[in-house]
């Protein structure tokens, strides 16, 4: 059975629920003595079950930006140090969800929709919003290398940020966009009441329930406890 198998990656519905989970929760139990304890189990639980990437893209940033945005709430609410932690707590909980959300490929969560038989425009408009961050990020770099070509100079400059980098990456943007409609249309994907055909199934596994029951029976031990 499919069910009682060990696989890499984790079911790509279970990634964005829990990803979701993960911030909800965050923003509800951030002044909990006990959420700091949530963060760190779950992080390994993470790397355990195949997140390595994500979790270590994270790490450093997560050490600077929290450190910093700790530094700032500790000042800020009159050396209140419960009140830092909580604020800390909170961008641990999103980059958790970031790290975890890493570990996904677009085409899987629209296999799983299409195997659940979702609709068509949730599963368009999910692969969409999980496509378009790396994108983003691949175009910025891109405008960024033309602008030194050029010796456009420097991007802080409001004239130059808006005439050399701005608008050629809102262009590109656009130009991405209508690629990606034909490519779409090319592909035979339709929002019409047509049959949907899988090439690959995303299926459940043991594994996946492990992960679910973990992380479930984390947060239940940091409220009870």
């Amino acid at each position: 059975m499919r069910f009682l198998s060990f696989k890499k990656k984790i079911y790509p519905i279970f990634v964005f629920l829990t990803s979701l989970f993960f911030i909800v929760f965050g923003l509800v139990m951030a002044r909990n003595k006990n959420f700091g304890w949530f963060l760190l189990g779950a992080y390994v639980w993470l790397f355990l079950f195949g997140c390595r990437k994500g979790c270590l893209h994270v790490l450093f940033p997560f050490i600077v930006v929290g450190g910093i945005v700790g530094a700032i709430a500790y000042f800020a609410y009159g050396r209140d140090l419960t009140a830092a932690i909580a604020m800390v707590n909170r961008f641990g909980a999103v980059f958790l969800a970031v790290a975890l959300g890493m570990s996904m490929q677009p085409i899987d969560m629209t296999r799983s929709l299409a195997t659940l038989k979702a609709p068509r425009g949730v599963t368009l408009g999910m692969l969409i919003a999980t496509s378009f961050p790396p994108v983003l990020r691949a175009e910025k770099q891109r405008v960024r290398e033309a602008m030194k070509t050029r010796g456009a100079g420097s991007a802080l400059n409001p004239k130059i940020f808006y005439r050399a980098f701005l608008v050629p990456l809102v262009m590109r943007l656009v130009n991405i966009s209508d690629t990606l409609s034909l490519s779409v249309e090319t592909r035979g994907f339709s929002l019409e009441k047509t049959p949907y055909t899988v090439y690959k199934k995303e299926t459940l596994c043991i594994s996946d329930a492990l992960f679910i029951l973990g992380i479930a029976a984390g947060a239940a031990l940091t409220v009870v406890l």
